[in-house]
This record gives C-alpha cells, structure tokens and sequence, in this order.
C-alpha cells in the first residue's frame, strides 16, 4: 500500500498545514478560477454558460481495495470518474474539490502518494483544484470529489432526448475495467493463501490499467464538436452498458435494439474472460466501470461519425412498447436486463 520509511504523523500539521501542504503545488489555469484554495469559499465566474456540477465519493471497501490499488492511481482515478460525469453531459470540465477522511494508519507520505495522482489527473485534463475539505475517519478511507465545468446552453446533453430512429454509439471498448478487477481479485486471494506467490498480471496490462487508471473521455466530447455532431441523448458507462443505456431510454420514454456482433470488445478484454470462465458479452453489458461515452444521435449524422475507429454504433431506439433488446450473434432476441453495479447492494 505505502512504505512506512519516513513517516510523518498527520497531527504534525494539523488540518489547514495539510491542506497548504499538499495544495501548494496545484497551478490555477481557468480564468473561470477567480479564487481557489485558501479562502473559505472558492470563487468561479463563467460567463453566462450553463453551469455542470457532479460528485462522487468513494470509500474505502466498496468502491477500491487498497491491497491492490496503489496510492497514486487512487488519486488518479478518483478525479477521472468524476470528470467523466461533466463530459457525459457534453460539457468541459474546470475545477474540482476533493475532500478526504483519513484514518490514523495513514501517514503524511501516504497522503502524498494520493494527492500526486490528484495532480497527475488535473495537469493531464487542464483542471484547476479550487478547494476540499480533510478529516478524520473511523471507516478508512474516504475521497469525495465534486467536478465542475460549463456548457453552452443549447449544446447540453441530457439522458431524455433520444428519439425513436436515433442511433445509439458507444465510446472505446467494454468490459476491459471488470475483467481486470476479476484478475486483481484472483491475484489477491492466491498472494493470501501464499504470501511468497508473486502476482501473475503478464499480458494482462491493457485491462489491469482499464480499472485502476481510466480515462474520462474529454476527447470524444472535442470530437464530437469538431465533426459538428450534438447527441441527443448521453451518459457514462459506470455501472454496466445494459444499466446506462435503459437510463436512456427510461428517461426519454423509449425502447431500444442492440446487436450482439456489433459490441466493442478489446481481444485482452475476450481472451481473459474465456480464462476466467466469464461470458465477454455479459462482462461488456453488466461490468461497469469503464467509463466510456454513450450516446445517441440522430441518423442523419451517420455519416459524420461512421468513420470514426474509437466510435462504435452498437443499435438504434425505438419506440416505448418494443422495450429494450439484444439480437444476439446467432440472431436470438433476448430482453436486456440492467445487472451492474448496485450502489447499495452489499
């Protein structure tokens, strides 16, 4: 997890000296930023654009493991999940807060660790860290991190305006996050059976990365206003691809098919799901985690889009009745079902 060599207690500083600590770092890069850490509230001026606001908390235990995720790439992440919540609204993320609950066993070199993966993140996405909050936690650890950025008005996407026809695309490939976690998890039982085991991650470095370092898919949105393309329907895929895309369609009072054959899958992804006795399609549609975009679009901008190797159009809504579908590869129509993750659900 963290080496205890060079340990500092975290009651040396106190919480305004960790704060200044570990924040002094962070460059503010966004004219929006008028004020960041430092004062008792940040201060943000956009302009007269739309305003997008998201936050996600993660605990220690249910949303990571730190017998696997190392430090940084927690800090990474943390920040990434959260990112990709603005971008899934079309919009472009500028600041965030980030707040942590630390337990004793945690020393300043450990914090460390996560805040250089905080920075990692805002450096890589052009995001201005403007304030959070640090405190004691009996339960391990906890980061909370609220994103925030900006939108035209009229290029919002929200999750209810699919239309019957519309095309629905998704970002990047599936199932990658969940089937990394399985060989983490797998790694983790036999290295407590056997401490002296070394993990066996060969060839499986594509999809470890998929669900310890995601990326929030900043680019698609840029793409997507490059190509003159505006979804009418969009979400990210966290908890599972079946979950995101009856979401769509719940809200937008529509029904949808999807094809089997048409699921973007990355052959790492395929291979070691076969490995580990799982189902490749079932991991795409139920894993989660992956953070890609899915969105809808109208099929007049086919041809815009369909040339885009890292966009794949996986099926189209249709009306209420229909419910939502999958033609499987041996053309066998089953009823999609939402099997992801479950926030509540321990």
């Amino acid at each position: 997890m963290f080496e205890n060599s060079g340990r500092t207690d975290l009651a040396e500083l106190g919480e305004f000296g960790l704060i200044k600590h570990l924040t002094e770092n962070f460059k503010i890069r966004h004219e929006s930023s008028i004020k960041g850490v430092g004062d008792d509230a940040a201060v943000l001026n956009f302009d007269g654009k739309q305003v997008l606001i998201s936050t996600d908390l993660l605990l220690e235990g249910i949303h990571f493991d730190l017998a696997y995720v190392p430090l940084m790439h927690l800090g990474y992440k943390a920040i990434q999940v959260n990112l990709s919540d603005i971008y899934a609204m079309n919009g472009i993320a500028t600041q965030v807060t980030v707040s942590v609950g630390l337990s004793s066993k945690f020393p300043l070199e450990a914090v460390e660790e996560i805040y250089k993966g905080i920075e990692l993140a805002c450096n890589k996405f052009n995001i201005d860290l403007i304030g959070g909050d640090t405190s004691t936690s009996k339960q391990g650890l906890v980061i909370s991190v609220t994103s925030i950025g900006y939108a035209e008005k009229d290029e919002v996407v929200y999750r209810n305006g699919a239309g019957e026809g519309d095309l629905l695309c998704v970002s990047g490939d599936l199932g990658g996050a969940y089937v990394g976690l399985q060989i983490l998890e797998r790694e983790k039982l036999i290295f407590l059976e056997n401490p002296d085991i070394q993990p066996d991650l060969e060839g499986k470095d594509y999809i470890i990365e998929r669900q310890l370092k995601p990326e929030g898919r900043r680019d698609i949105v840029d793409l997507l206003a490059q190509i003159k393309v505006l979804p009418t329907a969009m979400i990210d895929v966290s908890d599972g691809l079946a979950s995101e895309i009856m979401h769509i369609c719940q809200q937008s009072d529509k029904g949808c098919t999807i094809y089997e054959d048409k699921l973007p899958i990355d052959p790492v992804t395929y291979e070691t799901a076969r490995e580990l006795g799982l189902d490749p399609t079932i991991c795409a549609l139920n894993g989660g985690e992956d953070y890609e975009l899915l969105f809808t679009i109208k099929q007049s901008d086919y041809d815009k889009i369909k040339n885009d190797v890292d966009v794949s159009i996986i099926g189209h809504i249709t009306d209420k009745n229909s419910g939502c579908k999958m033609v499987s590869k041996s053309n066998v129509v089953h009823e999609l079902k939402a099997q992801g993750w479950n926030a509540f659900k321990l």
